[in-house]
């Protein structure tokens, strides 16, 4: 790997270039593959036929969007709440595995309070009071 401000010759895991004090990959008025020095207006390296032209840097974003699904969730709750299936869904074990208990320890009685329960977290979810799941990302839509 060569440096592309000053063609001097770099190592794979090099930073910045000692000599040029220049970042790795920037620059563009040498190869980085082989060193030559290209004609100013190349868009490829006429020794080694790299690519001479600079990639954009992707968007940096800071909301992290999960890969749940805010209508899947949202139709568990209410469909099938009482299991608490859409807790499992999203990541909140606990809150599941107690919907979960409330139907099945209590033969079936209990799971009127669930199935309430389960409900109601549906329609916040649809409605979008209830957003992420339990590592925190957004839910789709």
């Amino acid at each position: 790997m060569f440096c592309r401000n000053c063609g001097n010759e770099l190592s794979a895991d090099t930073t910045v270039c000692m000599n040029c004090g220049v970042p790795a990959g920037k620059g563009k008025k040498f190869c980085p593959t082989c060193g030559a020095e290209p004609d100013a207006e190349a868009v490829i390296c006429v020794q080694c036929g790299t690519s001479l032209v600079q990639q954009p840097a992707a968007p940096v974003t800071t909301e992290v969007v999960g890969d749940k699904s805010k209508l899947v969730a949202g139709l568990l709750g209410i469909l099938i709440g009482s299991l608490g299936i859409h807790n499992f869904y999203l990541g909140f074990t606990g809150k599941g595995v107690a919907q979960l208990l409330i139907s099945v320890l209590t033969c079936g009685a209990g799971s009127a309070i669930s199935g309430i329960w389960g409900l109601v977290e549906g329609i916040m979810i649809l409605v979008g009071k209830i957003d992420t799941d339990g590592k925190g990302n957004k839910l789709t839509d």
